[in-house]
């Protein structure tokens, strides 16, 4: 495949992106390893990083296909890759469903309960690019999908679920969806011209922030939380201390009636926020355990 062409797809599901998930893929895989006391696998940790590499691209590449003629509606997508005619709206499908598959192989090789698991999870991140037609709380089906990545790690070193991932899988949750709906508020006239659900579009821009600075609160709180019940030491600590402060500095970046920085508040205060929380935390539960 020329390096055009995997440039266009990668651009195509963002790749770029993966910084959101990925970390907290990581951090579910050793708390694993260290918090409950499993067996350090490489192959496992390749196996895990490929299933969040395939069902990520699937669910963007869905998300891009089933949305292609909003996208070229909208002034801020319609230059994407499918709506400009640089990927074939068939190519997405068959990219999709490729990525689908190799995620459900994938599974099959970590172990039954992830594999057994896989379309459901595969039912969440496809299903969420249809929510934004009938729901305006399509964040939190995106939320949902994310969240999957630490406690399917950690059921793909364990096989069984515990309440530290689900706490974090919550956490992630709710850091997600508050930070979706900022994003989301560039389209708000978009989104109700085309009769499409959104926070913002549903309560305004102003409203919209109160909604997400709410969630980012109960994803502070879990922050504190999981530190506290999984019994983490001070590298942990500087790690959610990080993570709460970028949560704070992105909604002094965004203003209602001032969206200039969404992307920088979008991508560079939760890029850092995800990956230094993550160093952190795997710091501490492989050097302090």
């Amino acid at each position: 495949m020329p390096s055009t062409t995997i440039r266009n797809y990668l651009s195509l599901v963002k790749f770029s992106h993966t910084i959101f998930a990925m970390p907290f893929a990581m951090i579910g895989f050793f708390l694993a390893v260290s918090w409950a006391g499993h067996t350090f696998d490489w192959t496992k940790l390749l196996l895990v990083v490929l299933c969040m590499v395939f069902a990520r691209s699937a669910a963007m590449a869905f998300n891009r296909w089933l949305d292609a003629e909003f996208d070229k509606k909208n002034p801020r997508t319609a230059k994407r890759e499918i709506p400009a005619g640089i990927i074939s709206s068939s190519n997405a499908l068959y990219f999709v469903i490729g990525n689908a598959l190799l995620f459900m192989a994938t599974a099959w090789f970590i172990n039954r309960v992830c594999f057994f698991l896989s379309p459901v999870a595969l039912l969440v991140v496809l299903g969420y690019s249809y929510t934004k037609r009938f729901t305006a709380l399509c964040h939190l089906v995106l939320g949902v999908g994310l969240s999957l990545a630490p406690i399917g790690a950690f059921l793909a070193v364990t096989g069984y679920f515990a309440l530290l991932p689900v706490l974090l899988s919550v956490m992630v949750l709710c850091w997600v969806s508050g930070f979706d709906i900022i994003y989301a508020l560039q389209d708000e006239e978009f989104d109700r011209s085309q009769q499409l659900h959104s926070i913002p579009a549903w309560l305004g821009k102003t409203g919209g922030l109160r909604f997400s600075e709410a969630l980012h609160l109960v994803a502070a709180g879990l922050a504190i939380a999981i530190g506290l019940i999984g019994g983490l030491h001070w590298l942990y600590w500087i790690g959610a201390g990080i993570f709460i402060l970028m949560l704070f500095l992105q909604h002094r970046l965004v203003k209602p009636d001032d969206l200039s920085r969404v992307n920088l508040a979008f991508m560079t205060t939760n890029g850092i926020a995800s990956v230094v929380f993550a160093l952190f935390a795997i710091a501490d539960l492989l050097i302090l355990k």
